[in-house]
């Protein structure tokens, strides 16, 4: 996840990629957050290592570590186990990063800060993220579903987090709200009318 969790206009969404827009469906947010996750994290390290007086283009890059090491990983299994073990590793992993942006898309779908001032925004509370009391979501995600609490007290454990009754509310639990997010017309006639009026 970002630093900035939620986000007003167009210009500062490009800072915040994994923020789910009102109207956007989880298939359109699937594509951009992995886009633009991917270039946020490489601007990132870039203006990091510039800022400490080195060339982004070495092994100082963790970005270009990383990815090395991504490479170094499906050579290795491709040599010891097949091209088949690949395709299959490799799918796994698509399997879980779509799970990943599947729960960051339920989490904060439409919901921004206020803009104070021309560089900051209200706080982070608990409205700002979508929580769910359902007891096997609650099971299945170790407290994740109480994400708003996450997110005003980042420094608890998961769980210690509580179900707070200022938290925007989900209609159903975390694997229902993954089912319905799946079809974007049934989201958006559920999901539209739950969010604040601007």
């Amino acid at each position: 996840m970002s630093i900035i969790e939620v986000t007003i206009n167009v210009s500062e969404r490009l800072q915040d990629p994994a923020t789910a827009r009102k109207g956007e469906s989880l298939y359109a947010f699937w594509f951009r957050v992995i886009i633009r996750s991917y270039q946020s994290a490489w601007n990132l390290e870039n203006e990091r290592l510039i800022r400490l007086g080195q060339t982004p283009w070495s092994l100082k890059n963790d970005m270009i570590v990383y990815a090395l090491l991504q490479l170094i990983l499906l050579t290795t299994i491709g040599l010891v186990f097949g091209g088949y073990v690949v395709v299959m590793y490799s799918t796994a992993c698509l399997i879980g990063i779509l799970l990943l942006e599947t729960i960051n898309y339920i989490e904060h779908y439409g919901l921004t800060r206020k803009k104070i001032t021309k560089v900051s925004y209200e706080r982070v509370q608990d409205v700002h993220s979508w929580n769910s009391d359902y007891l096997l979501g609650r099971t299945l995600l170790f407290e994740l579903t109480r994400h708003s609490h996450h997110h005003a007290n980042s420094l608890l454990k998961y769980p210690h987090l509580e179900s707070r009754k200022e938290a925007s509310q989900l209609p159903t639990g975390y694997p229902g709200m993954m089912i319905l997010s799946m079809v974007p017309w049934a989201w958006f006639k559920v999901m539209d009318k739950r969010l604040p009026v601007d």
